[in-house]
């Protein structure tokens, strides 16, 4: 029996066959993250599409439900926008939307952040929570202030090389694909200590305004100095912000006018990337890439 066939006994149902996901199902898939009141705009689904894998279950034509996956070098992915209708939910199309997820994504450690609905479908495919992960969004009336501002400056092209070691000793992952398309796109900072890159931070359009992350630094302190910096020249603006609820940046976040609207529960599959003690992931890109 394969990883398709699952609990069946047999193969599956064709109209519960996964098929790739394609950039012509975008605008479906748009469909299904607005009945959900996701904030997706068509660009963050061909953002996601573009850097990795996805899967899609289709029903007399019609999209019913979606799965990505991120590859982060060999060992390591992250998952999100799995998404099924409510008129397909109970008919085993998130299970087959994860079991051809998993079996694509070769063995590695899978990250995800879980709604409540999906908790149970997670937990009978062995998933693990690990913590929380927190969401802060509002319009920004407020200029943030923070010690260490002075010591950020814009991102030159010669900051790359920095960022890619910082965010791997961060993460514990290879991320430069991500990287890449996000320093493709994003307005960033670094902060600079004795001479060399600390930190850095990006803020970019997505979902109802703009999301700030990843932030990565050495100290709390400089994650608040990127994170004010970046937020200061987007007054009047829609922001949001995701992190994992141990960063311990919330009860910040909520001072500056950023309260926590949301929480999801972080899991994982298989084990976990172990981060270098030089740099901390504060800030996530958002809840799927990670």
């Amino acid at each position: 029996m394969n990883a398709l066939q699952s609990e069946y006994g047999m193969e599956r149902p064709n109209e519960l066959q996964p098929i790739a996901l394609r950039a012509d199902h975008l605008e479906q898939a748009l469909g299904l993250s607005r009945a959900l009141s996701w904030p997706y705009r068509l660009e963050d689904w061909a953002f996601a599409h573009r850097l990795g894998r996805g899967f899609a279950v289709e029903a007399d034509g019609c999209l019913i439900g979606t799965a990505l996956w991120w590859p982060y070098g060999d060992r390591y992915a992250t998952a999100g926008m799995i998404i099924v209708a409510a008129e397909a939910q109970r008919r085993g199309v998130g299970r087959a939307l994860m079991d051809a997820l998993l079996a694509d994504s070769a063995g590695r450690s899978i990250m995800l952040n879980s709604t409540e609905e999906g908790l149970a479908l997670y937990a009978r495919l062995g998933f693990k929570a690990r913590g929380y992960a927190n969401q802060h969004q509002a319009v920004l009336t407020q200029a943030p202030k923070s010690k260490g501002m002075e010591f950020t400056r814009a991102f030159q092209a010669g900051d790359r090389n920095a960022i890619y070691v910082l965010d791997h000793a961060a993460t514990g992952m290879e991320r430069r694909a991500l990287l890449d398309a996000l320093l493709a796109i994003a307005e960033t900072r670094v902060i600079m200590r004795d001479g060399r890159i600390a930190g850095y931070g990006c803020i970019r359009e997505w979902g109802r305004g703009l999301v700030i992350g990843p932030i990565v630094a050495a100290t709390d302190g400089d994650a608040r100095a990127l994170i004010a910096t970046l937020a200061a020249f987007h007054l009047g603006s829609f922001v949001r912000i995701n992190l994992p609820a141990d960063a311990g940046l919330s009860p910040w976040l909520e001072s500056i006018g950023l309260p926590l609207v949301y929480r999801e529960v972080a899991m994982v599959l298989g084990g976990a990337p172990e981060p270098g003690p030089d740099a901390t992931l504060f800030l996530q890109s958002n809840p799927s890439l990670g």
